[in-house]
């Protein structure tokens, strides 16, 4: 019988599911690095979170790993290369959350577009101020998407009622237009976008992608949504750009930094200003926190696991 650790914690859907295939699991959601270290060596595999970082050291103590299982979609904290040198096999859950991705990326477009939070907050307060709370449309504007994948596929077939034009643009698939959006260029949507959304993930290419070199290359003043990894955005750059204008205003579920209790000095300043304006919109890394996404990455991910064993 395969035998794996599991040490975040997970929705509790996770273990019966395993049972059901087969599949002995210890679930140590306590686990801390150091006892991941003394514990990992018999496993057949682990399913982790995003707080467990799997490297050298770790991959070092796991004699008998043949797999990793990540409940998620992003693998920024792995050492792809150690692992694929070892032969393991990792397995991620990009599908689970894609719709809440979607929806979230959407809400929060929608709110800054019409002012929805700054408007709550003035009736709560008993302020009626209908001309100061005038919004914009949706429909006629053009969103470009970068990354078109499970989580930027989910945006766009969500903006396909709205009026809009979506291009896409990915560098690792080829002939990808669908009814939902326009394969395009990055020119072209440094030419011809309104919106930019991010739906790519955290490497040493995207890492501060988007600074104000790139902002800059936008020929049109944009928003910018990020649901992704908050290292893709450097946020004092971004945080100058929203004050010249040249970003009219962001929805960030992700930060730079997302320990806002150790920000540094530079990040500080930029997260005060942003945090003071009423066109940046933030949200705690939840895009694709929902109860029925929570419960979906489970199943996604055990199907994969249960597939590679029945194949070795």
């Amino acid at each position: 019988m395969t035998h794996i650790l599991v040490v975040d914690e997970m929705h509790p859907s996770l273990l019966p599911m395993l049972s059901a295939k087969g599949i002995q699991a210890d679930y140590k959601p306590a686990f801390v690095r150091k006892d991941i270290l003394e514990n990992i060596a018999p496993y057949d595999g682990i399913i982790i979170r995003s707080k467990t970082v799997i490297d050298e050291e770790i991959l070092s103590r796991a004699t008998n790993l043949k797999f990793i299982g990540r409940a998620g979609a992003g693998l920024d904290q792995m050492d792809l290369e150690a692992i694929e040198k070892r032969n393991i096999q990792v397995f991620n859950a990009p599908e689970g959350n894609r719709d809440a991705v979607g929806e979230h990326a959407l809400t929060m477009l929608l709110c800054l577009f019409n002012n929805i939070l700054q408007a709550d907050k003035e009736v709560r307060a008993k302020n009626w101020k209908r001309e100061a709370n005038r919004g914009i449309e949706l429909g006629g504007r053009t969103v470009a998407i970068i990354g078109y994948g499970n989580t930027g596929n989910a945006f766009a077939r969500r903006l396909s009622g709205f009026n809009c034009r979506v291009l896409a643009y990915d560098k690792y698939l080829s002939t990808y237009t669908n009814s939902y959006a326009q394969e395009a260029t990055m020119e072209q949507i440094f030419e011809q976008a309104d919106v930019l959304s991010l739906h790519i993930p955290l490497t040493p290419e995207t890492l501060k992608l988007v600074n104000t070199e790139f902002i800059n290359r936008f020929r049109k003043n944009i928003f910018i949504i990020n649901t992704a990894r908050g290292e893709i955005i450097s946020l004092p750059d971004l945080a100058k750009a929203v004050e010249a204008g040249k970003v009219r205003g962001a929805c960030l579920d992700v930060l730079e930094n997302e320990k806002l209790q150790t920000l540094t000095d530079v990040q500080e300043q930029a997260f005060s200003f942003l945090s003071g304006v009423q066109n940046v919109i933030f949200s705690p890394h939840v895009a694709g926190w929902t109860h029925e996404s929570y419960v979906r990455i489970n199943e996604v991910l055990v199907e994969k696991i249960a597939r590679f064993i029945n194949q070795s």
